[in-house]
C-alpha cells in the first residue's frame, strides 16, 4: 500500500513546495487547462452558472475545487492495493483557495465529513492560491439576474424527480443540480429535465448540469477505484457552490427517502462504510456545521427523511406524471453491469436500489403498475442464488425483515447502528416506524422469493 497526496496547482507557473513523506506519492492536479481555463469541468460549471444569472463566491468556488481534489483522489485510488485492509485508504490533499485562514479552522469538521462517508482517513491542507487568481468566481458579470427560489439536487433517480415535482406542483421556481455520471445516468437527467420542461413550461426554472471528471492514469501506477462512496460531497458541494450565487439564504434540498437515508445495515456484519453514507442524518448535520464554519450562508436538508420511498412516489404532489416519467428515472447501482453477457444498459432488477425501488412502486401503484424494464423481471421465477449478486440482496432482506419480525423493538436500536441520530430533525421512534415500513414494502415484493447457495 502508499500513501498518497493530490495537490492542486494553478498551472506550470505556481511552484509552491508541497512537503511530503518518504512514504507518500504526490499526484498533481493542474486546476488548469491549456486555455487557462479552470479544468475538469470546473470551469465549464462556473460558466454554465453565471450565464444562468447566479454568481457564486470566491468560498463557494473553493468548495468546488476541494470537492474536485476529494473525487479525484476517491475515484482515481485503487482501494484493493492501496490500503492495508483493501479498503480503509490514507490519503492527503492539498487545495489551494481564496482563504487558507478559513478553511484550516473548518479542517476538522471537514475530516470527519470526509472519514465517515468514505470510510478512509483523511487529512486535508490548504494554501493560498498563487497570484493571479485570487478573484476568479465574479471575474465579470452575469447575463441576467436570475429567478430561482430553490435549490435541489436532480440526480436521475425516482427521489430527486419527487423532490422536483413537489417543488413545481408548489408553483416554485428551481435550481435543479445535476452530475453527470456515466452514459445511462446522464441520459435519464436530460430525459427526466426535458420532461419536466414540457409539463412545466410556464415557470422559468432550469438545471445546472456539470460533469467533474477525471481520466484513468491520474495517479501513476495506480488503477481507478470504482466503489465511489465520495460522490455525495461533490455533488453536495456543487449545489452549495450555486447557492453562494442567490442574493438570500439558501435551502439545498436532497430529495432521499429515509429507507436509504438511514442505510441501516441489513446483516450484522455489514458495517462501516460498506453501506454508503451519503445522506445520513449524521453527515448532513456535518454539512451544515461545515457551511457555518466557512461564512456560507445556507443549509442542506432532505425534505423527506421520514418517508418510505414507496410513501415518496404515493404523497407526490403530482402522482400520475411520476408514475408517467418512471421508465425514464434511474435507481440501479450499476446498470451497465450486463454489457458483458450482450444485455442491455438497464436496471437489473435485484440490487439493493432495485428492489427498494421496485418496492416502493408497488406499494404506489399497485402489482402491474411498475413500467420500468428489469434484466430479472419475475424474482420468484426461480431460486436466486445467494451466494450471487441475483440473490445476495434479495436474502439479505429475507434476514433483515425475519429479524424484526420476531423483535419489533430491535428497529429502536438497529437505525442507531450506522452512526449518530443527535442531530437528526426526525425523532428516533419516528425513525424506527419508518424503517419498519420500509422493510415492509420490501417483504410484500419478495414474498414467495426462493433465495439459496449454489
Amino acid at each position: 500500500m502508499k500513501r498518497h497526496v493530490i495537490a492542486g496547482r494553478f498551472g506550470p507557473s505556481d511552484l509552491s513546495d508541497i512537503p511530503r513523506d518518504a512514504d507518500e506519492q504526490l499526484t498533481t492536479l493542474n486546476l488548469l487547462s491549456d486555455n487557462r481555463t479552470l479544468a475538469f469541468g470546473i470551469g465549464t460549471a462556473l460558466t454554465d452558472l453565471r450565464a444562468l444569472g447566479v454568481t457564486p463566491s470566491e468560498m463557494g468556488l473553493d468548495l468546488l475545487i476541494l470537492a474536485a481534489h476529494v473525487h479525484a483522489a476517491d475515484t482515481r485510488i485503487e482501494r484493493f492495493t492501496q490500503s492495508q485492509d483493501s479498503w480503509t485508504r490514507e490519503i492527503r490533499i492539498v487545495v489551494p483557495v481564496s482563504d487558507p485562514h478559513r478553511w484550516v479552522s473548518a479542517s476538522a469538521t471537514l475530516t470527519t465529513l470526509l472519514n465517515f462517508l468514505t470510510g478512509d482517513l483523511w487529512t486535508v491542507g490548504f494554501r493560498s492560491r498563487p497570484k493571479g487568481f485570487s478573484s476568479l468566481a465574479r471575474d465579470g458579470q452575469p447575463k441576467a439576474k436570475h429567478q430561482f427560489n430553490e435549490l435541489s439536487l436532480f440526480s436521475g433517480g425516482l427521489d430527486s424527480l419527487v423532490g422536483a415535482i413537489d417543488l413545481l406542483e408548489a408553483g416554485r421556481v428551481p435550481l435543479l443540480i445535476s452530475h453527470a455520471g456515466e452514459g445511462a445516468v446522464s441520459q435519464s437527467q436530460s430525459k427526466l429535465f426535458d420532461a419536466l420542461k414540457e409539463h412545466y413550461g410556464t415557470l422559468p426554472f432550469d438545471r445546472l448540469r456539470a460533469w467533474i471528471t477525471f481520466g484513468n492514469g491520474l495517479v501513476k501506477g495506480v488503477a481507478s477505484e470504482d466503489s465511489t462512496r465520495g460522490r455525495s460531497f461533490l455533488f453536495i458541494a456543487l449545489g452549495a457552490f450555486a447557492g453562494t450565487g442567490f442574493a438570500t439564504r439558501f435551502e439545498l434540498r436532497v430529495p432521499e427517502n429515509g429507507f436509504i437515508a438511514l442505510n441501516v445495515p441489513l446483516e450484522l456484519l455489514r458495517l462501516s462504510s460498506n453501506s454508503t453514507r451519503t445522506t445520513h442524518p449524521f453527515y448532513m448535520s456535518k454539512w451544515n456545521e461545515l457551511l457555518q464554519l466557512l461564512g456560507i450562508d445556507g443549509v442542506v436538508e432532505n425534505p423527506y427523511l421520514e418517508l418510505t420511498k414507496g410513501e415518496m412516489v404515493l404523497y407526490c404532489a403530482n402522482k400520475k406524471l411520476v408514475g408517467s416519467l418512471v421508465p425514464l428515472s434511474l435507481s440501479c447501482a450499476s446498470p451497465a453491469k450486463g454489457r458483458w453477457k450482450g444485455l442491455a444498459t438497464e436496471h437489473c432488477g435485484y440490487c439493493l436500489p432495485c428492489l427498494i425501488r421496485r418496492a416502493a412502486l408497488r406499494r404506489a401503484f399497485g402489482g402491474n403498475g411498475d413500467s420500468t424494464s428489469y434484466t430479472v423481471t419475475n424474482l420468484a421465477s426461480r431460486a436466486l442464488d445467494s451466494s450471487m449478486s441475483e440473490g445476495a440482496q434479495v436474502r439479505s432482506f429475507q434476514v433483515a425483515i425475519e429479524r424484526v419480525r420476531k423483535r419489533p423493538d430491535l428497529a429502536d436500536l438497529l437505525i442507531h447502528k450506522p452512526a449518530s441520530l443527535s442531530r437528526s430533525k426526525v425523532p428516533p421512534d419516528r425513525l424506527a416506524q419508518m424503517y419498519r415500513r420500509g422493510l415492509d414494502e420490501v417483504e410484500k415484493l419478495i414474498k414467495g422469493v426462493v433465495t439459496r447457495p449454489s
